[in-house]
């Protein structure tokens, strides 16, 4: 129980520093306010008038209809010469962007959350501390339902928008994916190894056991069928909320590629951080990964490059590098959105007609305000996935390589309590505590008989193959939208 009481002090410690630093420092606030990222400033009325060639009228001309007085719109031509000024983005600016404190307090969590779990795994390589319970499992559970909330408040955002058309964006998409993933139901294993039908097994078996002990039956086939429905409709849930963060990556993609026309380094890591999803569906395809690494064909003779177990590690390091790596180019996406200001009034000056000066001012700041809707967006895909690797790498057993993988290995979610001695006075008082602590420890126990490490191998393995999928699918078309659909309209 040392362990426990380690990792709880430290949960705590991170806690209550969480709570004292946030109002004073945060991560979030410094992706956006450290300086690097430029925002564009909507020019005045005045500054508009000057580029028209327009004085500023002494008195308004107003229009009287049925009695009431309508101010007539200040327009100004299209292809007037006009540039905007740009200005580093401050912790003031900050604060009017629409969801910032989502943004902030989201980050902030999943930061704190990593810590922990670094620090409950740098401890486990030291200790054998298998019988204890894992607090990191917890933070990084929460924080993977935390990032399907935040991508299901951008998906309500769009639902709520008045023109309808991301509504069928999102619905079509989901459609969509709801037909992918009934197909890759069917798949057989030695194409896609998750490893979900013998998960499913062992859960079923372990159940049907913990029924008879009740006294109860269950029917094996209709919960292999429940799980699966119940898979495949989290399958199309999560293909509608990742639709426009992918859609969104398309886009920054593209733009921050021709910002960076004259720096061929930082357009080969712009392309490596577009492929990270490719590389994560490949890496559970079992005839292109593992049996070509396993057992490389040389000849008449084939030879093992790795094992089993280095296999599994070199999967999950490779996967935490590209996350790695797209979170450290998070500025130059978020720059490349901000620059659509620019851009859009590059086309503005290629067409003709006149445009109200209001009209221009709104534009403009509307790209800036929805700055942190991009930026979750981009990281909300990034931060579950890197989770749920860290999840399947402790459920499932999995190792880092700093020390051999356990086959079968079932981390423990509660422990028999050890017998304590306590005094006849204290025996009433403490009597309902040990009863409840009692139903709580056997409870985890039965969880903990109930969900193998096989079953949590395959669970998360999948989730982590099917959001790349998603993101996959939603960029590519993206990339074909707004390099062909978008430019021809």
């Amino acid at each position: 129980m040392a362990v426990m009481g380690i990792q709880m002090v430290v949960t705590l410690l991170v806690a209550s520093i969480m709570q004292r630093v946030s109002p004073h420092y945060s991560f979030a606030r410094w992706i956006l306010c450290n300086g690097s990222l430029f925002r564009y400033k909507h020019p005045t009325e005045d500054e508009l008038r000057a580029l028209a060639g327009k004085q500023k009228p002494k008195a308004k001309r107003d229009r009287r209809v049925n009695g009431m007085t309508e101010e007539k719109p200040l327009t100004v031509p299209r292809d007037i010469d006009l540039h905007l000024d740009t200005q580093p983005i401050t912790t003031i600016d900050a604060l009017v962007l629409r969801y910032f404190l989502e943004y902030q307090w989201f980050i902030d969590f999943a930061l704190y959350s990593t810590i922990i779990y670094l620090f409950t795994e740098g401890y486990y390589c030291l200790v054998n501390a298998q019988n204890e319970v894992n607090i990191g499992i917890l933070w990084c559970l929460i924080t993977v339902v935390f990032s399907i909330k935040i991508l299901l408040t951008m998906m309500k955002h769009y639902f709520r928008s008045e023109e309808g058309g991301e509504r069928s964006v999102c619905l079509t998409f989901a459609f969509f994916f709801l037909l992918i993933a009934m197909i890759v139901m069917i798949v057989r294993e030695e194409y896609l190894e998750f490893g979900l039908e013998s998960g499913l097994n062992s859960i079923c078996h372990n159940l049907e056991l913990l029924m008879k002990q009740q006294g109860w039956q269950v029917s094996t086939p209709f919960i292999k069928l429940a799980f699966k429905i119940a898979l495949v409709a989290l399958c199309s849930f999560l293909g509608g909320c990742l639709t426009f963060p992918g859609l969104r990556l398309a886009q920054t993609h593209l733009d921050a590629l021709k910002m960076a026309a004259d720096r061929p380094f930082l357009q080969l890591l712009l392309h490596a951080s577009f492929l990270p999803p490719v590389i994560a569906v490949v890496l559970w395809i079992r005839p292109i990964t593992r049996d070509i690494l396993l057992n490389a064909p040389m000849g008449k003779e084939s030879v093992q490059l790795m094992s089993d177990s280095t296999y599994n590690t070199f999967r999950l390091w490779v996967i935490v590098f590209f996350c790695l790596l797209r979170l450290s180019l998070t500025r130059y996406h978020l720059q490349a959105y901000l620059r659509l200001a620019d851009c859009w009034v590059e086309q503005m000056k290629r067409e003709a007609g006149r445009i109200s000066m209001l009209e221009i001012q709104r534009k403009i700041s509307r790209i800036f305000c929805y700055l942190t809707v991009v930026a979750l967006q981009y990281l909300a895909p990034i931060i579950l996935t890197l989770h749920c690797i860290l999840l399947l790498k402790t459920l499932g057993g999995y190792s880092w390589g700093f020390y051999p993988e356990e086959a079968g290995f079932t981390p423990v979610v509660g422990v028999s309590p050890e017998p304590s001695t306590v005094s006849s006075e204290e025996e009433d008082d403490t009597e309902d505590v040990q009863i409840a602590v009692d139903h709580i420890i056997g409870a985890l126990s039965a969880f903990r008989d109930l969900f193998t490490s096989i079953f949590f191998r395959g669970l998360f393995g999948f989730l982590t193959w099917w959001v790349s999928v998603c993101q996959i699918v939603t960029s590519l078309f993206g990339l074909y939208f707004h390099q062909y659909l978008g430019s021809s309209s």
